[in-house]
């Protein structure tokens, strides 16, 4: 069993900072992806920013030059940090980890964390 878990998030001004983590915690698991989907109210779970399987970071339009994701291998944890935050970027915030657990296929989702941005 792979545990995610996330912190970060909360409410913000338009044109703020904010930053999230994902920490993954378990035994004997091996993570090939992992990143941060969001689903704003209404709305289907999309791509934010992801580490690919390949190693390469990947971001959705919407949030490209504006987020971060980054990581520490070491740790099991990916970072996704968010500037210039807008009102559209509204949004519960879901870490997503892809891999394998004694030696069993896994995809796990975070609980997920609010991210708003208002005035």
């Amino acid at each position: 069993q792979v545990q995610l878990v996330e912190s970060g998030g909360g409410l913000v001004q338009p044109g703020g900072s904010l930053s999230l983590s994902c920490a993954a915690s378990g035994s004997n698991f091996w993570i090939n992806a992992m990143g941060w989907y969001r689903q704003a109210p209404g709305k289907q779970r999309e791509l934010v920013a992801a580490f690919t399987r390949g190693g390469s970071a990947v971001y959705a339009d919407s949030v490209k030059g504006r987020f971060t994701i980054s990581r520490d291998n070491a740790k099991n944890t990916v970072y996704l940090q968010m500037n210039s935050l807008k009102p559209e970027d509204t949004a519960v915030y879901y870490c997503n980890a892809l891999g394998w657990v004694s030696s069993k296929p896994f995809d796990y989702w975070g609980q997920g964390t609010q991210v708003t941005v208002s005035s």
